[in-house]
């Protein structure tokens, strides 16, 4: 079973789709979250959220403060300001 992820902005749905799961910049650290996952309510500080689909990896980027919330296998992310983001990885 997959996580239900919608990213939302005042002007549109950002991101709607199913996610096996997301890692998202919280306020006190970066964390994950999975199917079952326990409900939460977080701020989110500017940074990298990270979405895994089947093997797939998406990053996006909020570049102002956000809000995340989850509850049965529902994850909402309220944000002003985000754009889908290809992070480069430097060794």
């Amino acid at each position: 079973m997959s996580l239900k992820l919608e990213i939302v902005t005042p002007n549109k749905v950002f991101f709607s789709d199913r996610v096996d799961w997301v890692r998202v910049p919280g306020s006190n650290g970066s964390f994950a979250m999975l199917n079952r996952h326990l409900p939460i309510i977080s701020t989110l500080e500017p940074g990298l959220i990270k979405i895994v689909q089947q093997s797939n990896e998406r990053y996006f980027e909020i570049t102002e403060k956000a809000i995340v919330e989850q509850h049965d296998n529902h994850v909402t992310i309220i944000a002003t300001a985000i754009e889908e983001a290809h992070p480069i990885f430097v060794r």
